[in-house]
């Protein structure tokens, strides 16, 4: 019973042990030079610009949200397309209707005007 529980019990030690070695070597050989300009934050490349404390409009939030739930169908769509031929009308008429209900929550976002970029 032990012995099946082996491999993952060895992983786990392996994942800690390369964990806290990384760390251990990175701060034992890493510079500790530290001046302004290294502690200054880092914007791909750019000088930052403004404060890290800027507040940014609730639409943007929705946006992604609402892109992450479109998003989704796709991953239910693959497998429904995968196993078109076994699943049969059942599967048509349940995907059918999972398309709708998508559908019809896009309809009222678009309505309600959650798409409209200010």
């Amino acid at each position: 019973m032990l012995g099946a529980y082996l491999p993952i019990l060895l992983l786990v030690i392996v994942a800690i042990g390369f964990g806290a070695c990384s760390l251990i070597f990175s701060s034992l050989i890493g510079s500790k030079r530290p001046s302004k300009l290294k502690l200054q934050p880092y914007e791909s490349g750019c000088d930052p610009v403004g404060t890290a404390r800027e507040r940014y409009s609730i639409k943007f939030y929705l946006i992604a949200v609402l892109f992450i739930l479109f998003d989704i169908e796709a991953v239910f769509l693959y497998p429904w397309a995968i196993l078109y031929k076994q699943l049969g009308i059942f599967g048509l008429v349940e995907m059918g209707l999972f398309i709708v209900i998508l559908f019809v929550g896009y309809i009222y976002v678009w309505k309600k005007g959650a798409l409209e970029w200010e």
